[in-house]
């Protein structure tokens, strides 16, 4: 018997290999540029590496809130959880490949039924205890033989199991990261363009004032004062939603950090500049995609879990073969606990084999193939939304910055319109109306160009975060 078992312990130590296929990375077609160009760098523009693109914005307030962000938001906080159960679930996957060993002791003060069986016939005998004492102490060990590999592929699937929960998380980070980047900038836009409605509510008012006065002088018609009121309540509508934007961004930006809204609400009181998007400092490709977007990557685990899995399936059509041994003592007393006499050993091997459950076993390998091919689609199409968002933020980023360049001319030139407007009425050549039409279109195009520079800012934030910024492998 011990011959048997050492020959078949030096078979399972040689044995490497295990049943079921090896994963093999699947082979995409992917093209070796994105269709849409990398935006090109603005001159003067700092140069932003992906890890930490988000300090290439010079704007210290962002970088704070970014960085607080991913200390204290509670979704990732529940992600670093998860990927906490993954690592214990895998360290537990690695063990049932390791013998077991329990160590077992007991003592008991029995008094035996002199009507049962034991009893029955000890009570005849001479020297018959029925009232005894018993003492064991021992150690016992078990061990599942992985012949086949059936465990070391439930283990390859536990760690990339793991592995699927590390890249999830850090895919909560680069999203926490850019969501909170996201905010910002919305609530520096927002602000923007409640300071071009104040200074159009003005510009309304200050008309209002001079007609009204020059109504009262009878050199104005009441048409004309009306028309400057309706203008004035039309600018005076535009605050309400601009003013319920912002503060729906600033509760946005207090939950994304994990506190209460309006918790670091005064540190973003005082108005800003929108920064300005920085330059790419890599040469982005789609297959950057595979080992840089941490979804990508999770998908990819996933499907290495899945393929593993299908081994785990087909393991269970070969036996299944255990060790178990026991080793101890067993006394009356407490003084012969220890002798010769008082020790007992015991040793086995165990045969567990599926031999009439093949049907089942079929529908299990079957099942665990649907999961791979599965698996195999959710890695494509997470390929493909990943490029679908690289060239989406790169043609947003590149036409907002055609939009504000070309707001920027319409702004000088209508400018230039505007002190044009006010030599002619000084002349007595238009009307003070037209005047304050020059500074309504001025001011309309300076909303616009805010809308603009906030708009590839968050572009920009949208390419780092397709392209999978903000964390390091």
């Amino acid at each position: 018997m011990n011959r048997t078992l050492l020959s078949l312990l030096a078979t399972t130590l040689l044995a490497g290999c295990a049943v079921g296929p090896n994963y093999v990375k699947p082979d995409l077609a992917l093209t070796p540029a994105f269709h849409t160009p990398v935006p090109a760098a603005v001159p003067g523009a700092p140069a932003a590496s992906l890890d930490a693109w988000w300090t290439a914005f010079g704007d210290a307030e962002l970088s704070r809130i970014v960085e607080r962000a991913a200390a204290q938001n509670l979704d990732l906080e529940q992600a670093r959880a998860r990927l906490a159960q993954s690592r214990a679930a895998a360290h537990a996957a690695g063990a049932a490949l390791l013998p077991v060993v329990d160590a077992t002791g007991s003592a008991a003060d029995v008094r035996q039924s002199l009507d049962g069986p034991i009893g029955e016939i000890g009570r005849h005998l001479p020297g018959f205890e029925r009232d005894i004492d018993d003492y064991t102490l021992g150690l016992g060990a078990s061990w599942e033989i992985d012949l086949f590999g059936g465990l070391r592929r439930q283990k390859e699937a536990a760690r990339a199991g793991a592995n699927a929960s590390a890249a999830d998380a850090a895919a909560v980070k680069v999203a926490v990261e850019a969501d909170a980047a996201d905010a910002y900038l919305q609530v520096r836009a927002f602000q923007a363009r409640l300071a071009v409605a104040r200074r159009q509510a003005e510009v309304e008012r200050d008309l209002v004032a001079l007609l009204d006065k020059r109504l009262g002088e009878g050199v104005s018609p009441e048409r004309e004062l009306r028309q400057a009121e309706a203008l004035l309540e039309g600018v005076n509508a535009t605050v309400p939603p601009l003013t319920r934007g912002l503060e729906a961004e600033l509760n946005r930006l207090d939950v994304l950090m994990g506190v209460q809204p309006g918790t670091y609400r005064a540190e973003l009181v005082a108005d800003a500049a929108i920064p300005a998007p920085p330059a790419f400092t890599e040469a982005a490709t789609p297959a950057d995609l595979l080992r840089r977007r941490p979804d990508v990557i999770a998908a990819e685990q996933r499907l290495r879990a899945a393929n593993a899995r299908i081994g785990a399936a087909i393991s269970d059509y070969y036996p299944k073969l255990s060790l178990s041994a026991l080793v101890g003592v067993d006394s009356l007393a407490t003084s012969t606990l220890f002798h010769g006499d008082a020790q007992q050993s015991q040793i086995g091997l165990g045969l567990r084999w599926r031999l009439f459950d093949f049907g089942r076993i079929d529908a299990e390998v079957a099942a665990a193939k649907g999961k791979d091919a599965e698996a195999l689609a959710a890695y494509r199409a997470s390929v493909l939304k990943a490029a679908e968002e690289v060239e989406n933020a790169f043609t947003g980023l590149t036409q907002e910055r055609l939009r504000a360049a070309a707001l920027e001319r319409q702004i000088t030139a209508l400018t230039t319109a505007r002190r044009q407007a006010q030599d002619a009425y000084e002349g007595g050549v238009i009307s003070l109306i037209e005047v304050r039409d020059a500074d309504r279109e001025l001011l309309t195009a300076s909303d616009q160009l805010a809308q603009a520079h906030a708009g590839a800012a968050r572009a920009a934030v949208a390419s780092f975060r397709a392209l999978g910024g903000g964390w390091s492998r």
